[in-house]
């Protein structure tokens, strides 16, 4: 009898480390997330408006695109739109170097693409004083034909990076949940440009319509994940109902009979993707990332816009 009182006292004892751990991660799914954001200008420039963001938002972390990785006209694998450092970066905050591949680099010879995207950030880094960085980030919207390419690329990547004591993480579009995960220690989901672009029926930059076919996809992931909401917009220009593109000052003509629309994701759509989100993966909305922080998007959205995006 008392081996038996004995025993069970032991197996409750035992079990205390798990209910711990169980409690614990309630508690911190309900604590407020890890405040990031995006920054895909192709200058860096501390404006009063961009340090009062950060400083009011407690923004930690920013994902700063280095560079772009095209194929040119002579059809290499080359940089493309390096950032320029206007302003040094400020101390309070992590930097994530982000650099954006096309797909169509997959389809090259990208066998010495990984040591070169190593060489040229760290060099970056180096030069403009980014201090403290941990991780560094690929974003590439791969398809089949060349997810073998691109995951091999990051493989040799990822371990070039651990051997020097960094992360590698990777974004991940919605249709690719689909898919098995790529070869990186973290992901962000992109919960922004879920539709086609061309349709004027419907916003292209967040859609919840769009986003319902994938989202079951999302419970059996298999990579830690972060999420990415937009706070950006678009001027789209149609000519009799045909979609010209997307407007950048005045790239593009205008003429007697267009359309203009502007498309932006409402507070109350980004509040409600977030909400499904935590329904069906708490964790990834355990760091909120904002696309993107420029200047205008800055002045765009209102304060307490961001506040609602960032709290739980």
């Amino acid at each position: 009898m008392r081996k038996t009182r004995q025993a069970r006292l032991w197996m409750a004892w035992g079990l205390l480390p798990l209910l711990f751990l169980i409690l614990s991660g309630c508690r911190r799914h309900d604590a407020t997330p890890t405040r990031s954001a995006y920054y895909w200008s192709t200058t860096w420039e501390t404006d009063s408006a961009l340090v009062s963001f950060l400083q009011s938002n407690d923004v930690g972390k920013i994902y700063l695109r280095f560079f772009d990785v095209v194929v040119d006209d002579n059809g290499e694998v080359m940089p493309n739109a390096t950032l320029r450092f206007a302003d040094p970066m400020p101390d309070s905050v992590e930097v994530v170097p982000t650099v954006f591949i096309v797909n169509g680099c997959m389809k090259k010879d990208v066998g010495k693409l990984d040591q070169l995207l190593m060489k040229r950030i760290l060099q970056m880094c180096e030069t403009h004083d980014v201090m403290g960085v941990k991780e560094i980030q690929i974003d590439c919207d791969w398809s089949p034909s060349t997810r073998k390419t691109y995951f091999e690329m990051l493989s040799r990547l990822r371990d070039s990076l651990h051997a020097k004591g960094l992360r590698l993480s990777a974004t991940i579009r919605l249709h690719q949940l689909g898919e098995a995960p790529p070869p990186v220690d973290h992901g962000v989901l992109m919960m922004y440009n879920t539709g086609e672009v061309g349709n004027k029926d419907k916003n292209p930059i967040l859609d919840l319509d769009d986003c319902a076919p994938y989202l079951p996809n999302l419970s059996k992931y298999d990579l830690p994940l972060s999420t990415a909401y937009p706070v950006f917009s678009w001027e789209l220009l149609f000519r009799r109902d045909h979609f010209v593109g997307i407007m950048h000052g005045d790239d593009l003509p205008v003429i007697e009979g267009d359309t203009i629309i502007t498309r932006e994701a409402t507070l109350e759509t980004i509040q409600k993707a977030k909400a499904a989100i935590q329904r069906i993966k708490p964790s990834a909305n355990d760091e909120v990332i904002l696309f993107d922080i420029s200047k205008d998007n800055i002045k765009r959205i209102k304060q307490y816009h961001y506040e609602k995006i960032y709290n739980r």
